[in-house]
């Protein structure tokens, strides 16, 4: 793959295709349901994510050090655990060494395009060295070269202007209980709109102008909750993601977040069988609890396995079917190769038949979570292309991704 080529990859994975300065970060492809939004959480969405985020300005005179400061550890210290979470979560390396490692090249060609991906994966203002404006492109005065690598930041959510924005309280309630004024950094706005899907929807959902492949956009996953049972039943994607409010937002690369939400058996005709008898076993994924496909996006891979083993655990030549859950793109992200993710409360099967040649045989079944699986494959074109000053990055960025794997599911049927 050529350097232009994986530029275009780069572009349109990272950036998410959105203008400098999208008015609408709302996806509205469908409208909503009626009712999901009230007006006011509309309006405060539509401010709260204009593209880009614009920066604090200055702090309030009275505003200690620690109220001034956005760095994430500032936060911790009257916030523990958000900050623990924050720290262990994906979001805290949004700006890892595989965004990090292709910004390097990017930046220097592409600039356009490498100031766009910090529009999600480093979205507050001070992490931004360049700001966009009608006069172009500006040095920013603000930029603050110590955020710029710490990804997606408890001010990218809850700070705007130096005010601080939350959800309403565990009993609904959103008042201030006291004087702004008394509190550290004068308090919290509090919103219902932080307990919405919507408020999700900005950097996990291309817009009408975002690519497509096949007629659907190459993000997708609002619009596959939207139309799923769980936005039937009023789940957000918070119930699962960041459920009693933590700040974990567990997903693909978790295998108890996966197992919690997907329900897996497999059953054979009988419970015994002779050599020369024909084996049928039925594996079968359920999705109960997962609020969009499953997998969601272009970059995991879900790989149902089954085979025939003998004594010493070795396959039977001949005995393997597999079959691969994803939605699969080539590289250079031109078309759509398959599209088979589990809908949302939805299930897969796969018949398995195999005739027994000898006794002693197992079956064995295996379904296997490649949450990198693109990542995986671009990386190495990426390092064969010619990674450039990036490439020490790069190659961390492979290893992690080869390491992602794991086994969500293992079980052996004895079949004589």
């Amino acid at each position: 793959m050529g350097r232009a080529a994986w530029l275009v990859v780069v572009v349109a994975l990272l950036a998410f295709d959105l203008p400098a300065d999208a008015a609408d970060p709302m996806p509205r492809p469908g409208g909503l349901p009626p009712g999901v939004l009230s007006k006011a959480e509309r309006g405060f969405l539509e401010k709260h994510w204009r593209r880009a985020i614009p920066p604090q300005g200055p702090a309030p005179a009275r505003f200690s050090s620690i109220e001034r400061s956005l760095q994430p550890e500032a936060c911790g210290a009257c916030h523990p655990v958000q900050f623990g979470d924050w720290q262990a979560s994906l979001h805290s390396k949004s700006m890892g060494p595989g965004v990090a490692g292709q910004l390097v090249e990017m930046a220097r060609r592409e600039p356009a395009a490498a100031r766009s991906c910090s529009r999600c994966h480093a979205p507050a203002a001070e992490q931004r060295p360049e700001l966009v404006d009608a006069r172009g492109v500006l040095a920013n005065p603000d930029f603050d070269p110590t955020l710029q690598s710490r990804g997606v930041i408890c001010a990218s959510c809850h700070v705007r202007g130096y005010e601080h924005f939350g959800p309403p309280r565990r009993d609904g309630s959103t008042a201030s209980r006291a004087p702004r004024g008394t509190f550290p950094h004068d308090g919290v706005t509090r919103t219902a709109a932080f307990l919405r899907a919507e408020f999700c929807a900005s950097c996990h959902q291309f817009g009408a102008d975002g690519l497509s492949l096949n007629g659907k956009p190459l993000e997708n996953t609002y619009e596959e909750w939207r139309r799923s049972p769980a936005a039937r039943r009023g789940l957000q994607c918070q119930n699962c993601h960041m459920p009693d409010r933590r700040h974990l937002w567990r997903g693909i690369h978790n295998a108890d977040m996966v197992r919690s939400g997907v329900k897996i058996t497999v059953r054979a005709d009988r419970a015994r069988y002779r050599a020369g008898d024909l084996v049928r076993a039925t594996l079968a994924i359920a999705t109960p609890r997962v609020g969009h496909a499953f997998p969601t996006y272009v970059t995991p891979q879900v790989l149902v396995r089954a085979e025939l083993v003998d004594a010493h655990g070795q396959p039977v030549a001949g005995s393997v079917e597999e079959r691969v859950i994803a939605r699969q793109v080539p590289l250079d992200l031109s078309r759509e190769i398959s599209d088979t993710p589990i809908p949302p409360g939805g299930r897969f099967t796969l018949d398995y038949a195999r005739r027994l040649e000898a006794v002693g045989l197992k079956l064995r079944v295996t379904v296997t979570v490649l949450p990198d699986e693109f990542y995986t494959r671009f990386f190495e074109a990426l390092l064969a292309a010619g990674a450039g000053e990036g490439e020490a990055q790069i190659r961390e960025a492979l290893e992690a991704t080869r390491r992602s794997a794991y086994t969500l599911y293992l079980k052996e049927l004895p079949l004589t």
